[in-house]
C-alpha cells in the first residue's frame, strides 16, 4: 500500500499503489497497437494490485484462469480476472484521470464462464508510475444499475454508485456476503464446430481491428467461452498456425508458446497387451495440481508403430502414489461433446486412470479432470 509520490495527495478512502519498475516482462505478440497498449496497462495494473491484494485481503488470490492465458484475453478485451477463495474480481484499468465512471466490457458481465463477483476500476498514471483504485461494485449492481451501451458493448456505472474504499470488500467478506453478488444472466447457446471454424477464419484475420464488435454478441460470447477457441483466435491473429498439434510436438519438440502451458516431451516405456516385451514411445507430459497434490497427465501413441491410437493417462506424480476415489478423466470432442467410452472414473484408489481413442488425422480433443485442476483452462489437442 503506497504512499502516493509527492506532490500527490492520498485520498481519504481511495488507495494508491506504485507501479513496479524493475519486473521483467515476457514479450508477447499482439495483432494491433491497441492490443499492445491493452496488454501494457493490464500488466502494470496486475503487477501493482495483486501483491497488495494478497497481502492485505486475500492470500489465496491468483490470476484467472492462469498467467499463460492472459495474452489471449488482452488481444481482444480490456480487463484481468483474479480469483480468491470462491470469489472472482475483474480489474478494469484506464488511462483517464478525469473518468467518473466504471466501464466494463460486456464479455466480463454476460459470458457465464467469465462473470465475476466484483469489478474494480483502476486509474493508471504511467508518467508518474502509480495507480489509484477508483472504486468497485458487484455484478448484481452493475447489471441492475449500470447503463448498457450497445455501440461499444459495455456496462457503465457512475462514480456515485461505486464503493470508493477497496477495504470495504474485506469487511463484507468477513460478514459472509450478506448481499447478492451476482445477478442472473441468460446462458449462451453453444455454437457448432463448423460455425466456430467460420468465425475463427473471419475474426482471426488481424485486419479485423475490433473482432469483439464484428459479430453478434451471442456468437462472440459463445466463441470466447470455449477456452480452446479463444486461444485459437489469439494464435490466428498472430499468424501462429497449428500450435497445438501433438504429432508436430513429437517430431520437432514442444514450441515455446505451448511450453508455457506446462507440456514437455518425454519417453515412456509401454508394455504391450498379451506380450512380455516392452517398447519405448515418445509422448507428452504435464503436471497438474488437484487439491494441493501433484499429478501427471500423459498423452502418447499406444505403440511406436501406431500413430492413430492414442492413450491418455492420469497418474500420481509421487512415487507409489494413487489416484483417489472420485477422480475422473474425461475426453470431449472439440465442440465439447461426449462420445462412447470417453470417461474413466476411480471408484476406489487406483494406480492410474486411462483412456484409449482412435483418432483421424487433424482431429481435436479436449481433456477434463474432476475435481478440476488448479489453473485449469481448456485446451484443444490436435492429432
Amino acid at each position: 500500500m503506497l504512499n502516493a509520490p509527492p506532490p500527490f495527495t492520498i485520498d481519504s478512502q481511495q488507495l494508491y499503489l506504485e507501479i513496479p519498475q524493475s519486473l521483467e516482462e515476457q514479450e508477447q505478440l499482439y495483432s494491433t497497437a491497441g492490443a499492445c497498449q491493452r496488454e501494457w496497462i493490464n500488466q502494470k495494473c496486475l503487477q501493482a494490485f495483486l501483491p497488495w491484494f494478497k497481502e492485505e485481503i486475500a492470500p489465496t488470490a491468483r490470476v484467472f484462469p492462469n498467467s499463460a492465458a492472459l495474452p489471449s484475453f488482452w488481444e481482444v478485451v480490456n480487463g484481468t480476472a483474479v480469483t480468491f477463495d470462491s470469489d472472482r474480481l475483474v480489474l478494469i484499468p484506464t488511462f483517464a484521470m478525469d473518468d467518473d465512471e466504471l466501464c466494463v466490457p460486456q464479455e466480463w458481465v454476460d459470458i457465464p464462464e467469465w462473470v465475476a463477483d466484483y469489478y474494480v476500476t483502476v486509474q493508471v498514471n504511467c508518467d508518474d508510475g502509480w495507480l489509484k483504485i477508483f472504486g468497485y461494485t458487484t455484478h448484481q449492481i452493475l447489471k441492475t444499475k449500470g447503463v448498457y451501451d450497445a455501440g461499444d458493448r459495455t456496462y457503465s456505472l457512475e462514480s456515485k454508485d461505486l464503493i470508493s474504499d477497496i477495504n470495504v470488500l474485506w469487511v463484507t467478506r468477513q460478514l459472509n456476503h450478506p448481499e447478492a453478488l451476482r445477478a442472473e444472466i441468460a446462458p449462451l447457446n453453444p455454437i457448432a464446430k463448423t460455425q466456430a471454424e467460420n468465425l475463427l477464419e473471419r475474426l482471426g484475420d488481424p485486419n479485423v481491428k475490433f473482432p469483439r464488435l464484428a459479430v453478434p454478441f451471442s456468437l462472440w460470447g459463445a466463441l470466447l467461452a470455449h477456452s480452446g477457441w479463444r486461444k485459437k483466435l489469439y494464435e490466428l491473429r498472430q499468424g501462429l498456425l497449428i500450435q497445438w498439434s501433438i504429432p508436430q510436438w513429437l517430431q520437432t519438440g514442444v514450441a515455446n508458446f505451448t511450453q508455457q502451458w506446462g507440456w514437455e516431451k518425454r519417453e515412456f516405456v509401454v508394455v504391450a497387451a498379451r506380450m512380455r516385451s516392452a517398447e519405448a514411445v515418445i509422448g507428452l507430459s504435464r503436471q497438474i495440481i488437484v487439491a494441493e497434490h501433484t499429478y501427471e497427465l500423459r498423452v502418447f501413441p499406444k505403440s511406436a508403430s501406431e500413430d492413430y491410437v492414442w492413450r491418455f493417462e492420469l497418474r500420481s506424480a509421487t512415487p507409489g502414489g494413487q489416484i483417489p476415489a472420485g477422480f475422473k478423466l474425461r475426453l470431449l470432442t472439440e465442440d465439447l461433446q461426449a462420445f462412447e467410452n470417453n470417461e474413466d472414473a476411480a471408484t476406489t484408489p487406483v494406480d492410474m486412470l486411462y483412456l484409449e481413442v482412435i483418432l483421424e488425422l487433424g482431429e481435436g480433443l479436449v481433456w477434463e479432470i474432476e475435481p478440476a485442476p488448479k489453473d485449469y483452462d481448456r485446451e484443444i489437442l490436435r492429432f
